[in-house]
């Protein structure tokens, strides 16, 4: 569980997010400033919500590997996840993102999260689709520390503090340093449509003539 002073917490927050690599895989980096000062300990952990839209998604199995490494932690609603719909057919998704110390910040969390871009429907004039991310919103959860109802509010989270602990998270005033992110992914154009099955028709035709020739040629038959 990562620490923090909880008055100090309630002071708004600076938060930034990032998207890292191109094309269809990435990593979202998510940055918490808090502004705490010194090192007292106040037994609080820190997280950011954040929802992701339809055209963007993280894979489940992908993220258990990473959590079973320590190289993440994250709560994922819902936890099952079609990770072959497109877009158009997806839903929107909950992440809550567990964040651990910057050594090079006091009182600064970070944490990344792979994501993944979701197949759009063809564009008339465009190459690529936009699919916007919302500003996190960051949360406090603090087991041992009296909170003051004039800055910390409820999230209505309900997800382990640290370990099996299970205690009330708050949300915390921030300050974004942008509001959307944009992730722009690539999409094919609907004229070209007709030349894509043309194409496709005419390689499962050849490959399934190689296929019916080398099971003639070596195949055993009784």
């Amino acid at each position: 569980c990562v620490t923090v002073d909880a008055q100090a917490a309630c002071q708004d927050a600076a938060v930034t997010q990032e998207l890292l690599k191109e094309g269809f895989h990435r990593d979202l980096l998510v940055k918490v400033e808090l502004g705490v000062v010194g090192e007292d300990a106040g037994g609080c952990a820190v997280a950011a919500r954040t929802h992701l839209p339809p055209g963007i998604y993280v894979d489940p199995y992908e993220l258990a590997s990473l959590q079973q490494h320590n190289l993440t932690k994250a709560v994922l609603i819902p936890d099952v996840i079609d990770v072959e719909a497109p877009e158009y057919l997806a839903t929107d998704l909950l992440v809550l993102l567990y964040m651990e110390p910057d050594p090079r910040c006091s009182g600064c969390f970070r944490a990344a999260l792979p994501v993944h871009g979701r197949y759009h429907r063809p564009a008339e004039d465009s190459e690529e689709a936009s699919v916007v991310l919302k500003s996190p919103e960051v949360l406090v959860c603090c087991c041992d520390n009296h909170l003051s109802t004039e800055c910390w509010k409820p999230a209505g989270v309900e997800a382990p503090c640290s370990g099996s602990n299970a205690c009330q998270w708050y949300s915390v005033t921030h300050k974004p340093a942008y509001e959307e992110l944009i992730l722009q992914v690539p999409v094919g154009l609907r004229h070209h449509s007709s030349l894509v099955c043309v194409l496709t028709l005419l390689t499962t035709v050849l490959c399934s003539s190689l296929i019916l020739a080398a099971v003639c040629k070596y195949g055993h038959f009784s």
